[in-house]
């Protein structure tokens, strides 16, 4: 039975959250693939706001099995932390489920995400400094912790002793930090390890069994395509990979399986962080700060100010290709309501005069074009209570029309508000 894949085309806070609810209506379970709790979605049920970091958002409605994939790294503390938070408010969470396979985010991973952002001083990349990008690169050094090693203590201390041989060497001499004491990590994290064990499982069998009996999965990631390890503007992405494809590792699944893939676009753009961003708006720039403001552009988890700036049809060309989108959907339109007129990058034009209409794979190319734009009619009316496409405004939808065309896919949702009420839900095309 097929499967469908949940995917950012951007620098992610795409709304993600809110579309992978909204699908989840008509699923059976709701796979988080990868990433931690470095990014947040937030989704908004009969005007109550649920910020998730690392469950998966499927887990609001009662028929859904959550599952956490392998290609996830677990921070035990923040993910029952997380549980604690949904369970008071009425939210059943005994369903969920966490890959025995998954890595553990441990407190070295974290001291050494901060002491190395400082030490990058003005080159830093912008990290969380919650210890993913560590926790991967051990997982592939091949000396990482696992899930399943909270429940057996005598691995677990042996493998912590191995690691912290060389986590300590390095605070102490290379960062002159106070060494980590493991008699301390192993009280903090088999004190965890009781509640945690009910929830963990062979996700990949769990997966394969509800896709045999015809049940309807739905994967979804953290991040999105720019920030993807391979696929991003690196250095200035994250440790693991956002995109479509990211869902057959880090779930345990394969190509076949996935039939549907919904890549999700902001009507603007976003990028926490440093990095390249062609069509970015300055903070000085009154329209990037007035986006900013109304699309509450700051991060679920952090709150750091996005950096906003106009929707990049090059960037979302790309990111079609690299995931096989079959559809789009479109999220924030009403943040645009109000504009006397709108712009969006159809093209770049690099320092010798050359245009681009893809993705230059050159970074020093990269961060130096200039967004060329094609100018649109902005609409003055709200659209936030409107949930039919013939009830939006005519400039509204010929934007979207341009969306279309630039990205070769049809727009089968649009989100003019951050409620499941306020979606507009189109006809998918043959």
């Amino acid at each position: 039975m097929p499967a469908t894949v949940v995917v950012g085309t951007q620098w992610g806070d795409e709304g993600k959250g809110k579309l992978t609810d909204l699908l989840a209506r008509d699923m059976q379970m709701v796979v988080r693939y990868q990433g931690g709790h470095n990014a947040g979605h937030t989704v908004v049920v009969d005007g109550e706001s649920f910020a998730l970091q690392l469950v998966p958002s499927g887990v609001l409605y009662p028929h859904i099995t959550p599952v956490i994939g392998n290609g996830v790294v677990v921070d035990p503390g923040v993910l029952l932390a997380e549980l604690d938070t949904l369970a008071s408010k009425g939210v059943d969470v005994g369903r969920m489920v966490v890959s025995g396979n998954a890595h553990l985010i441990m407190p070295y991973h974290q001291e050494l995400d901060r002491v190395t952002e400082r030490f990058l001083g003005k080159n830093s990349l912008g990290t969380t400094r919650r210890g993913i990008g560590p926790a991967y690169a051990d997982k592939a050094l091949r000396v990482g912790l696992r899930v399943q090693d909270l429940l057996d203590p005598k691995i677990f201390r042996e493998k912590l002793d191995l690691a912290l041989r060389e986590k300590n060497g390095v605070l102490t001499k290379v960062y002159n930090r106070l060494p980590l004491d493991a008699d301390e990590i192993c009280r903090t994290y088999l004190g965890l390890a009781p509640r945690l064990e009910p929830h963990i499982a062979d996700t990949v069998h769990l997966i394969h069994a509800a896709l045999e009996v015809g049940e309807v999965v739905l994967f979804e990631g953290a991040q999105a395509t720019y920030l993807d390890l391979d696929h991003g503007t690196y250095p200035f992405v994250t440790s693991s990979n956002p995109i479509a494809g990211g869902a057959c590792t880090g779930a345990g699944v394969g190509p076949r399986d996935i039939t549907r893939v919904v890549g999700v676009a902001k009507a603007y753009v976003t990028r926490v962080g440093s990095g390249p961003f062609p069509t970015e708006l300055l903070e000085d720039d009154p329209v990037g700060n007035e986006l900013v403001e109304r699309g509450a552009e700051f991060g679920t988890n952090t709150g750091r100010r996005r950096r906003p700036g106009w929707l990049d049809a090059v960037m979302l060309r790309h990111a079609v290709a690299l995931n096989s989108c079959t559809e789009l959907a479109v999220t924030k339109l009403d943040v645009l309501s109000g504009f006397d007129e709108l712009k969006v990058c159809v093209a770049y034009e690099g320092d010798d005069g050359q245009r681009y209409e893809h993705v230059p794979y050159h970074q020093s190319v990269l961060h130096k074009v200039r967004p060329i734009y094609e100018t649109l009619p902005g609409w003055r009316v709200p659209i936030d209570e409107m949930n039919r496409i013939g009830d939006l405004p005519p400039e509204a939808r010929e934007y979207l029309r341009v969306v279309e065309q630039a990205a070769g896919l049809p727009v089968t949702f649009v989100s003019v508000g951050p409620s499941r009420e306020q979606t507009v839900v189109l006809p998918r095309a043959a």
